[in-house]
């Protein structure tokens, strides 16, 4: 029989991840927004008028993806673009639905957050610590 192997906080990190991913996804799912468009709606809504190369770096993606995606938000009238040719600066902003579906998905992230939170404030302390300095 093999040896187990030994515990790894890695392994169980990205457990917990999936886990709390699927139930903030299906939150979202509700408003109809997924994690990324979710975050990108954010960042548009906090920076009015944000650059697409601006709203790429905050997310970490490639300009061309920020475009594609923005362009879903667009389509689905979570947000508008009024970019008035290519080339042109981008003027990204949230509409009356992108606001109440981000109104709604933070109401959902907030019940998530509190029943995470039931895990007691070590462990809230433990991510905080965590958020302040990722990778040391």
């Amino acid at each position: 029989m093999p040896e187990r192997p030994p515990f790894s906080p890695v392994i169980a990190l990205l457990t917990v991840s999936a886990v709390w991913d699927a139930r903030l996804s299906a939150e979202l799912k509700h408003v109809g927004l997924t994690t990324r468009k979710y975050a990108l709606l954010a960042h548009i809504r906090a920076t009015p008028g944000i650059s697409f190369s601006e709203l790429a770096r905050r997310s970490q993606i490639t300009v061309q993806t920020a475009h594609t995606a923005v362009r879903s938000l667009v389509d689905d009238g979570f947000a508008s673009d009024a970019t008035a040719h290519a080339g042109a600066a981008s003027d990204l902003r949230v509409t009356a639905k992108g606001e109440a579906a981000l109104d709604a998905a933070d109401a959902g992230l907030a019940r998530l957050d509190a029943t995470f939170a039931g895990g007691g404030p070590e462990l809230t302390r433990a991510l905080e610590g965590l958020h302040e300095e990722p990778f040391g």
